[in-house]
């Protein structure tokens, strides 16, 4: 008689009694312009016609009401009152009092977590010299919405410990938005290569970025910019539609700073650039290790300006500093791209979903442009029908490449399965578990969007892997999944007569 093998069950992820809220007190500081110049004046002179006594009054109850709510309150008055400089009549005589009066009529404060705290991913980090022996740092990023429904990217760290318990780190009371810097470095060809993809010519990006050395500034395109203005070399409406396409992609490429003691959780990248002015959408962070054994850290996110998306990159090495870039090629766009670790076989690889269905890979020679992508499979079980998308960067394992996925179901059910490709050549997929190992239960029912469990990257310690997740798009917790148990499951493949024990 033929020996039978029993099928290893589907492992289910074990929710910790952890739950990340939104801080609704924590704010940032934005300018607050009106919509034309005339009443810009209009506010300035008020001010101006203000005693001294009246206007040092005024300036207390500021302080009084607001500067306990932010680090740098004065830095920030003057930001804003530096933005309506050019309004000011006889700016020279003016007290440093009164410029902080006028920028504070210039100044609102925004709540980034008003409405919601959700997306999270997570990636191990060096550890601190006061972590416990045998722990493993990390820091968690998300997604937090605000009024308006604007997207912005927060962070929260903590440690794993030796037992496999998870702690954060105190949360600051604070969150600061970086200094944005606006004289970045451009790749000449990268930028000609951008530009072409976004439809203008190769004459016209080669008449406005002829002369530029191969890493141009900002300042450097303006001068050149400056200088082609009243050029006959090419027609008029191909020359506007160059230089605004090329402000724009410019724009859309930046650097931003945070100072060092701000602690990890007191810093948000806020939308910078036109594409992210509806908001910066489902980053999902990967420790990625180039081929000479660097570290660096890039996270794949949307771009939302209100009616169109577009698929960016991020690149830091200590979360401090940040370079923001605009993804490229015939198959930059879709949602959800997910970077692989690190290259296969000299190639960078990227999971993706250009057609909103199904999930599909990526491969390139360069991290910006991506040209080709293949379906690698559509939904088959239940809780996929309706769609099929990454849940993260896979995690690299002996036995494969481990996937997150979510579905999408009946109900517009969002679960989390899992499943295996294969190292080498990931485009084969070695296993797929037909059950989700993450469902919404009661508690997911209610909230900003019903009914839905997501993530945007997980990690793996010590035997474990720990998934964070968004619960109704409101808010979020961890789960945790045995890896010896889930790869005896994923290491079985049963034939399709097989049933999954009940």
């Amino acid at each position: 008689m033929a020996k039978t093998t029993s099928i290893p069950p589907t492992p289910k992820a074990r929710r910790k009694h952890i739950v990340l809220n939104a801080n609704i007190n924590r704010v940032i500081t934005r300018p607050y312009i009106p919509p034309t110049e005339e009443r810009m004046r209009n506010i300035i002179n008020r001010v101006l016609d203000l005693s001294e006594d009246d206007a040092c009054t005024l300036l207390e109850d500021v302080m009084r009401d607001f500067s306990h709510r932010h680090r740098y309150f004065r830095e920030a008055l003057l930001k804003n009152f530096e933005k309506m400089a050019p309004h000011v009549p006889d700016i020279d005589k003016l007290s440093e009092q009164r410029k902080l009066l006028i920028g504070s009529y210039f100044t609102a404060e925004y709540s980034v977590e008003a409405a919601a705290l959700f997306n999270p991913s997570m990636v191990m980090v060096p550890n601190q010299e006061s972590d416990p022996e045998g722990s493993c740092r990390f820091i968690m990023s998300f997604r937090v919405v605000g009024e308006g429904h604007i997207s912005s990217i927060e962070f929260r760290s903590g440690i794993v410990d030796s037992n496999n318990d998870i702690y954060f780190d105190p949360m600051s009371d604070y969150v600061r938005t970086p200094k944005i810097e606006t004289n970045s470095n451009y790749n000449k060809a990268l930028f000609c290569i951008e530009l072409q993809d976004m439809g203008i010519s190769d004459r016209s990006t080669d008449w406005l970025l002829d002369g530029l050395p191969d890493n141009f500034t900002f300042n450097q395109l303006e001068e050149k910019i400056s200088e082609h203005v009243n050029g006959t070399h090419i027609r008029e409406r191909d020359k506007t539609e160059t230089i605004d396409m090329a402000i724009w992609l410019a724009r859309s490429n930046y650097e931003i700073l945070f100072r060092a003691e701000h602690q990890i959780s007191e810093r948000v990248i806020f939308p910078v650039s036109e594409s992210e002015s509806g908001g910066i959408e489902d980053a999902r962070f990967v420790r990625f290790v180039e081929d000479n054994g660097e570290v660096i850290y890039y996270a794949t996110y949307t771009a939302y300006n209100g009616q169109k998306i577009l698929p960016q990159i991020i690149k830091t090495r200590d979360f401090l500093k940040f370079r923001c870039s605009t993804l490229n090629g015939k198959q930059a766009h879709g949602k959800g791209m997910a970077l692989f670790p690190r290259k296969i076989k000299g190639k960078y690889v990227m999971l993706s979903r250009q057609d909103g269905e199904n999930n599909a890979i990526m491969f390139s020679d360069n991290i910006h442009i991506w040209d080709h992508a293949e379906i690698m499979q559509t939904p088959m079980f239940p809780h996929e029908f309706f769609q099929i998308g990454n849940g993260g960067s896979p995690i690299e394992t002996p036995e494969g490449w481990l996937v997150i996925t979510h579905g999408v179901g009946a109900m517009r059910t969002y679960s989390l399965g899992i499943e295996l490709l294969d190292l080498d050549d990931p485009t084969q997929v070695i296993s797929r578990i037909d059950k989700p190992i993450l469902v919404p239960n009661e508690h997911d029912r209610d909230g900003y969007v019903p009914n839905v469990v997501y993530s945007c990257g997980a990690m793996v310690f010590q035997d474990e892997l720990i998934i964070p997740y968004a619960s109704a798009d409101q808010r979020c917790g961890i789960a945790t999944l045995n890896m010896t148990k889930l790869m005896a499951r994923l290491r079985y493949k049963k034939t399709l007569k097989e049933k999954e024990p009940k």
